[in-house]
């Protein structure tokens, strides 16, 4: 739960400003941070840019880290969001504990979010995105902007550079109360060590490694999105983005953050009517990574920098929920709207869609997988669009007729607007000649994510051809046969 800073001298270059702009306010000042080496908790100010963003519902909440860089822009991680939509968002600027008052800070919605659109749920490679503030913020000693490493910087082993943030003090060990800002000092990890040091493949040049290889210090769940920042002269700069790493701080695997510097040509794309202040930072001497290879190292599977995930009342799940369907037509539909929808993906491909039936479990067709297709580690299932989630175990049913799947996840979904599961028909429901439905189901995959598409119908009689397991319903057009009917039905509450 803690951020990277670097104490390098060398020259910095502030990218000009257009003469019809306004000059930019200058980024990487913090006049209260007069400290050289770090402790635990940080001092009031020492990070103003430090973002604390939250999301908020009935019976739980979300955490991420995040970076102010100018009067209305934070950058933070994509994986931190499972949709653009900014319902429940606040973005804390000037925070100094999580508990408490604080006197300095400013709080804003979100108008938009943008992650970014190569964003990889599985690798996590580019993994940020970038959130518009409602309104601007009032810089202040406590509320300042952070300079962006330019695209032509380098970083070479051994660089000094610091984390901060309100995650996690240890693996899945809270900050105690009142959870004061952390700060930390690491170390960069050259990719070419760092992808050693990960089994190789893994790490990628968008990506950038800091920490201390003994272990016992790094960023942690909840720090996710929060900048890794380096100092040069008396400017500091944004050389990453808490993304992922193995548990939290474990002796030879350093914490991996996306790097900024090849993002500079998307973020200005995006960022049109404010001015973002990015600085080439410069290492000195000679990179002694570059001369780092391994033939062999063991495979590790690696673990996202996940938000974290507070519970506030232990309310049971209730299936049949979809906060976000408010009908609609035929065609493809809004985010949200059949939250139980499912893309059931094998080594990275969409073969079938799903459905959600418990936090734990998803549903979908036998037909789906043959005997080669069985082993779970092959498969993801990807939710609400965004979140992709590993399969314990696959099995299928053996009684006689259209036989189903059923998937054990091999971690619990965390239930939000856009993932709910759907309930089950418990053998005594009817459904007669003339029922409404719904059908959803995949059409196409765009940029890695499938298009959902519904089409409303009507049950029909099946005539005597039919088993007493079969459901008939009207001809639909959708391009996809594994799809799912929705009819209306009782909810009730999954074990």
């Amino acid at each position: 739960c803690l951020m990277l800073i670097l104490n390098v001298l060398a020259l910095s270059m502030f990218n000009s400003s257009p003469a019809h702009l306004s000059p930019l306010p200058v980024c990487g000042q913090a006049p209260l941070n007069t400290r050289i080496v770090g402790g635990e908790n940080a001092p009031p100010g020492s990070w103003p840019w430090q973002a604390n963003l939250l999301q908020t519902f009935p019976t739980y909440q979300i955490m991420c880290g995040g970076s102010l860089i100018n009067s209305k822009w934070v950058l933070s991680a994509a994986h931190c969001f499972s949709s653009t939509n900014t319902a429940n968002w606040n973005v804390y600027l000037g925070r100094q504990e999580l508990s408490g008052t604080n006197p300095n800070e400013q709080v804003r919605t979100l108008s938009s979010i943008f992650p970014h659109p190569l964003y990889n749920s599985s690798t996590h490679d580019n993994d940020l995105a970038l959130l518009e503030l409602s309104t601007t913020v009032t810089f202040s000693d406590f509320i300042r902007p952070i300079c962006l490493a330019a695209s032509s910087s380098t970083f070479y082993n051994g660089t000094e550079t610091w984390v901060t943030g309100w995650g996690n003090f240890k693996y899945n060990v809270p900050l105690p109360s009142p959870a004061t800002l952390q700060e930390l000092e690491v170390l960069i990890v050259g990719n070419n060590k760092c992808n050693c040091l990960y089994g190789g493949s893994i790490i990628t040049t968008n990506m950038i490694c800091a920490g201390v290889l003994a272990g016992g210090k790094g960023s942690c769940q909840g720090d996710s999105g929060g900048p890794l920042v380096v100092k040069q002269g008396s400017v500091w700069i944004q050389a990453g983005i808490v993304s992922f790493g193995y548990k939290c701080a474990e002796p030879n695997y350093p914490g991996v953050y996306t790097r900024v510097s090849p993002y500079q040509t998307w973020i200005n794309s995006i960022i049109i009517t404010k001015q973002t202040g990015f600085v080439t930072y410069t290492s000195s001497g000679k990179n002694s990574d570059s001369s780092t290879s391994c033939s062999s190292s063991p495979s590790i599977t690696i673990t996202p920098s996940t938000p974290t995930t507070t519970t506030t009342t232990a309310k049971p799940v209730v299936c049949g929920l979809a906060p976000l369907n408010n009908g609609g037509s035929s065609g493809l539909v809004a985010a949200g709207m059949w939250p139980w929808q499912v893309s059931l993906q094998m080594n990275g491909v969409q073969v079938c869609g799903g459905t959600l039936i418990t936090q734990t479990y998803v549903m979908s067709a036998a037909q789906c997988f043959n005997s080669s297709q069985l082993n779970s580690s092959q498969w993801t299932v990807v939710l609400g669009m965004s979140m992709s989630l590993a399969v314990s175990s696959i099995t299928l049913s053996n009684q006689p007729g259209n036989n189903i799947a059923v998937l054990y996840l091999a971690t619990s979904v965390t239930l939000t607007d856009y993932i709910q599961p759907l309930c089950l028909d418990l053998g005594n429901a009817v459904f007669p000649s003339g029922t409404q439905c719904w059908v959803t189901g995949w059409r196409s995959t765009q940029s890695g994510v499938p298009n959902i598409q519904q089409q409303n119908t009507t049950v029909v009689n099946c005539g005597s051809s039919a088993s007493s397991s079969s459901i008939c319903i009207t001809a639909v057009t959708l391009q996809q046969v594994r799809m799912l009917c929705c009819c209306s039905h009782m909810t009730f509450t999954p074990q």
